[in-house]
């Protein structure tokens, strides 16, 4: 999990990747609104501690915001600093808004006249950038989705999305409270990824002794259960592979999930 988790940071921090492995999330300065016509700001980061923008922004390439009626909803005031992206989101709508940054890329390496080479890239500019003559050609190819969730008014449902893997909500995240338990289902391509394991790490990990992660395991159902033991954000992490490539010279894939959920004093 943690080589998937790692290769998808790469990918998320930069197309062409930095090959680092750092964690992503992304930080809205509100999880939950009354009424309708705000806005949020929402802060990309990739970094060495969750929530603190140490290390580098995150790239937006492939920011995707669904809106409470399953349309898309368009961020406005996209921005990349030294060390996070910003961008802003009017919430017109009452409900639930899905706010993710996915990257599907691919990563090769192989030998030019006995050279290593490396590709880190987007998957239509790996035939220009493997030569015909490239010896001991790897190919992985790698889907990671990083996000968020926003509500404005009553919440509504979120609804899966049915490619790579992510998180669909039986109870709902913005509905989570400290010392209250809540249920998640983990999705691989639409389907139940059971035995799937899940970390779940409190913010603000630089003011504790212990960084506090919570590991716990999907059942045959992809489903896992948390009772949070404290307020503030939690950032959410999952990774696996298979054989299930789209990619042309791909023998594996690799997939990884990244979410952020603030949990509230009740």
């Amino acid at each position: 999990m943690k080589s998937a988790a790692k290769l998808a940071a790469a990918l998320a921090l930069s197309l062409p990747f930095a090959a680092q492995a750092h964690d992503v999330w992304m930080v809205p300065s509100s999880t939950v609104l009354s009424g309708t016509d705000s806005w949020i700001t929402v802060d990309a980061a990739v970094g060495n501690d969750k929530f603190y923008f140490n290390h580098a922004p995150l790239r937006l390439d492939g920011l995707a915001v669904v809106a409470p009626d399953g349309s898309a909803a368009e961020a406005e005031n996209l921005n990349r600093g030294k060390l996070r992206s910003t961008f802003d989101l009017q919430l017109k709508q009452s409900g639930t808004y899905r706010i993710a940054v996915v990257n599907d890329g691919v990563f090769a390496r192989w030998k030019e006249d006995g050279k290593p080479k490396r590709y880190f890239g987007k998957p239509e500019g790996l035939a220009q950038a493997v030569p015909a003559n490239a010896a001991d050609l790897e190919v992985t190819q790698s889907l990671g989705r990083v996000e968020t969730f926003v509500t404005a008014g009553k919440p509504s449902a979120v609804k899966p999305v049915g490619r790579g893997l992510e998180l669909a909500p039986v109870t709902h995240p913005n509905d989570l409270y400290s010392g209250e338990s809540a249920s998640f289902q983990m999705l691989l391509d639409g389907k139940p990824a059971a035995d799937l394991d899940v970390t779940l790490v409190p913010g603000g990990a630089r003011y504790r002794d212990k960084v506090g992660e919570i590991a716990v395991k999907t059942d045959k159902d992809g489903k896992f259960s948390v009772k949070w033991p404290q307020p503030g954000l939690y950032w959410v992490e999952a990774g696996t592979e298979d054989a299930k490539v789209t990619v042309a010279k791909a023998k594996k894939r690799r997939l990884s999930y990244a979410g952020t959920v603030e949990v509230l004093q009740p």
